[in-house]
């Protein structure tokens, strides 16, 4: 019976387990996706969001944490450096699974993997705030760029004056 036991093994011993799932970690923080089987996906997510929530406070004691799992200082280099910035204002939901198909071979479930803060194609305005009510009303910022709008259109119309008189010319 399999009572209480709510991981999955993915047929492995608790080491290669172990060892896999910080491989996995280590290349996903790495390359911010990978394209692996849905049921390794879903046991990287529950072994990577803790590690991901640990690298927004940059201390010594998290550093060692986080090494201690994925056993890779460049990895743990890459996540405190250019991931937990991005993750900071985040709540959790760090990691997406897209399923993708069936593998050819075997006929395996397979899934992408990746960093939310990472794919332009799904949040393209991530550097932009959502807009809430205090920030869609008038801004300083927005008035200036509207002070500039006409300027560009003149220039656009001296140099369209300027063809126009070329061609009365010849």
């Amino acid at each position: 019976m399999r009572h209480g036991k709510k991981f999955n093994h993915l047929g492995r011993t608790a080491s290669h387990r172990s060892a896999l799932l910080s491989n996995m970690a280590c290349s996903l923080i790495e390359h911010k996706r990978i394209n692996t089987t849905v049921a390794k996906a879903k046991a990287l997510r529950v072994y990577v969001e803790p590690l991901l929530t640990k690298a927004k406070e940059d201390t010594t004691h998290n550093r060692r944490v986080v090494f201690s799992y994925l056993q890779n200082k460049f990895a743990v280099a890459e996540l405190f450096r250019t991931v937990a910035p991005k993750i900071a204002e985040r709540n959790g939901g760090y990691t997406r699974i897209i399923k993708t198909g069936f593998r050819p071979g075997d006929a395996a479930d397979m899934a992408l993997i990746e960093l939310v803060d990472f794919n332009e194609l799904y949040n393209p305005n991530a550097e932009e705030k959502k807009a809430t009510r205090r920030s869609r009303r008038s801004t300083p910022a927005k008035a200036a760029v509207v002070a500039d709008a006409p300027v560009v259109e003149e220039k656009v119309e001296e140099a369209k004056a300027d063809t126009t008189e070329e061609k009365t010319e010849e």
